[in-house]
């Protein structure tokens, strides 16, 4: 059983190890394929490009890591370290919720979280990641199939939306103002 404070440990010795912790298990994540990189780093551009000049708070990539909360109610001061430490491909966290950046992991859920399918994941194991974080209060899980050229929105207890194509996503609640057409994702054609 590994802790938060065992994985910092091990990310001081291999800082070019990309790690999750859950349920006491490190997971060592492999590096994604050159797509679906691409579209995460283009879904970071566009929502910062909207989020930061107004100030409603802050986006990060996959190597940012939450600390999260148990599901269980009733936590022993000692399961306290063995907590969850979750990254996603894409997160957004309000202004209010996170005033200042920490140079440290974060102990929240973020408002938005999303997951870009790789080559080598699994789409179950991805919907249960979004799922996790829902029960935990994020508002928003997104799931982006490069495969299927599919955007999917999970919300707690809706059923869950696909987008594809010319097909607006707006995050009103979370994002006033802001729509992305679908299409805008998928890496351009060079020829």
């Amino acid at each position: 059983m590994f802790t938060i404070t065992d994985l910092e440990q091990l990310q001081a010795e291999h800082p070019e190890w990309q790690m999750e912790l859950v349920d006491g298990s490190v997971l060592v994540m492999g590096p994604s394929d050159y797509e679906s990189e691409e579209i995460g780093a283009e879904l970071i551009r566009l929502l910062a490009n909207w989020v930061r000049p107004q100030r409603l708070g802050r986006v990060t990539g996959s190597s940012a890591g939450f600390i999260l909360p148990s599901l269980e109610e009733d936590v022993k001061e000692a399961d306290k370290l063995k907590r969850n430490l979750r990254a996603p491909d894409v997160s957004f966290v309000r202004a209010d919720r996170l005033k200042r950046t920490k140079r440290d992991f974060v102990e929240l859920v973020p408002d938005l979280m999303v997951e870009v399918k790789s080559k080598s994941d699994r789409l179950k194991t991805l919907q249960e990641k979004i799922q996790l974080f829902l029960q935990l209060g994020s508002t928003v899980g997104i799931l982006i199939d490069p495969d299927e050229l599919t955007l999917t929105i999970y919300r707690l207890n809706q059923e869950p939306i696909v987008l594809q194509d010319n097909d607006k996503l707006t995050l009103p609640d979370l994002l006033p103002g802001w729509e992305l057409t679908v299409s805008e994702l998928w890496p351009p054609v060079f020829e």
